[in-house]
């Protein structure tokens, strides 16, 4: 048992260190470690199946509304970076440049993709002619590289996985409702199978993205109160296609610009998943999104027949449709049951020669500990429901937290009492003036502009000048 208890002391409390805490995690769970490459990360089994399954259910949901998946080159030359300037100029810092080839100087450098606006604009020129040859609602599964100063697995690396869509639309109507039809892709899937709560809307003129019109972003709120933007969504107008000349011909032989939009997700939401659901013990998985949703452990498992039932309970639950493992490994259940809750596994499901002798097994529930005897005859049936249940709670428990952690402030005085007694998210109106914005930021010690929730207002006035409020913000300290 010493070895048990040396498992489960592995982890940092979060209360002692959250940011220990949430390494601690990452390492013991095995999800991804850091490569030779400084600042890269290596993904690991554990992980990589977590991402797997973001993108087979984001896939499925983006295929629905009509996108077509294709794959663009990593390098990108500069002169085509260059086309628009308020684009490269946002990326600048952080673009890494592949200056030699195979041994010589290349005659025009490339930067690695760090977004692939540029490329699918000079694909886009060469083919769209008519307006038939609009919508091209396009996405990419890929890896982008930026050359970031600081890094924290998953949340911020030089290299991350994602999904970029690309759109090209003929009018700036349709351009925009694709926008907020894939920002509610987006607040569906994160809800729906990751179980995290989120606040979302506009994001403010400082804070969009660079060269878009307007950001529509979701945010998260991780367990120390600090937000996660978990995806963004963007309409860029007819900036890009301009900057690139791409024009197409209506149906009376008339030239028009062409509008564009793009939206993105990246392996940052594995960083959500872990710090809105995770606790001293491990990870907590959804169990939709957990690439294990059962695993089943033999209790004395030495005992006659009792291996061969538990097989038994695996095939019998794969038939419907759970993923399920055994683990008959030679280490104690005491061990098993810590590294089942380390890695997150929604349930385990406990039998020895007792419940075998009863006809029955013991499922626990990862999330909140609970023990429910199950008779075998009706496990393929039960265990759905259960899983279904524990999702609705985990989507429950975190919105409370959420809700609980939402704070209003009407004077900067009570903002600045809230930024330095709580942790979360503050309410507060705003006069939409950037330095306004930027005061606020600087005297409640980093609370930023996390969104604009349109038609809401809690008073008139701006909260630092005074002046009319246009909008309401949420405001908070974000990774």
């Amino acid at each position: 048992m010493a070895n048990d208890k040396k498992f489960v002391q592995s982890i940092t409390s979060r209360s002692e260190d959250f940011a220990q805490w949430y390494t601690d995690v990452v390492k013991e769970a095995k999800l991804c470690d850091y490569s030779s490459v400084k600042g890269c990360l290596n993904y690991l089994p554990n992980g990589y199946a977590i991402w797997e399954n973001i993108q087979q259910d984001l896939d499925k949901r983006f295929k629905e509304t009509g996108v077509e998946n294709v794959y663009l080159p990593v390098l990108i030359p500069e002169s085509l970076l260059k086309k628009e300037q308020n684009h490269i100029e946002g990326f600048a810092p952080e673009v890494a440049w592949v200056t030699h080839g195979g041994g010589e100087e290349l005659e025009e450098r490339f930067c690695v993709r760090p977004t692939s606006e540029t490329l699918f604009c000079d694909h886009w020129q060469k083919v769209v002619k008519s307006y038939r040859d609009l919508p091209l609602v396009w996405n990419q599964w890929n890896s982008v590289f930026r050359w970031e100063k600081t890094t924290r697995p998953f949340l911020r690396s030089r290299e991350f996985l994602w999904q970029e869509g690309h759109t090209l639309h003929a009018t700036s109507e349709e351009a925009l409702e694709r926008t907020l039809q894939m920002f509610k892709v987006y607040i569906d899937f994160v809800t729906e199978d990751l179980a995290i709560p989120l606040v979302y809307g506009k994001k403010t003129e400082s804070e969009k993205f660079a060269g878009a019109e307007a950001t529509y972003t979701i945010e998260a709120m991780m367990h120390d109160g600090k937000a996660l933007q978990s995806a963004t969504s963007h309409f860029f107008g007819s900036e890009f296609p301009d900057s690139f000349d791409i024009k197409y011909l209506d149906k009376n032989n008339k030239l028009h610009s062409a509008y564009e939009t793009s939206w993105g997700l990246s392996t940052r939401i594995i960083g959500a998943i872990i710090m809105v659901h995770g606790d001293d013990s491990g990870l907590v998985l959804p169990p939709r999104i957990a690439p294990t949703q059962a695993i089943v452990i033999p209790i004395a498992q030495h005992k006659e027949g009792v291996i061969e039932k538990a097989n038994e309970v695996v095939e019998l639950l794969k038939k419907n449709n759970i993923r399920t493992k055994i683990d008959d490994s030679e280490k104690s259940p005491g061990f098993k049951f810590a590294e089942q809750e380390m890695l997150g596994i929604p349930v385990r499901i406990e039998i020895g020669p007792k419940d075998i002798e009863n006809n029955e097994c013991v499922i626990v529930r990862r999330d909140n500990r609970e023990k429910i005897v199950v008779k075998l005859d009706n496990l393929g049936n039960e265990l759905p429901k259960i899983l279904e249940t524990i999702q609705k709670d985990m989507y429950d428990k975190a919105k409370n937290f959420l809700d609980e952690h939402i704070y209003e402030a009407t004077t900067m005085e009570e903002m600045k009492k809230i930024s330095n007694e709580k942790v979360g998210f503050i309410k507060a109106m705003w006069c939409g003036d950037p330095e306004c914005e930027d005061y606020i930021k600087f005297e409640t010690n980093g609370f930023g502009s996390r969104c604009i929730q349109e038609n809401e207002k809690i008073s008139d006035k701006c909260i630092y000048c005074g002046k009319d409020a246009k909008e309401l913000v949420i405001w908070g300290k974000s990774y």
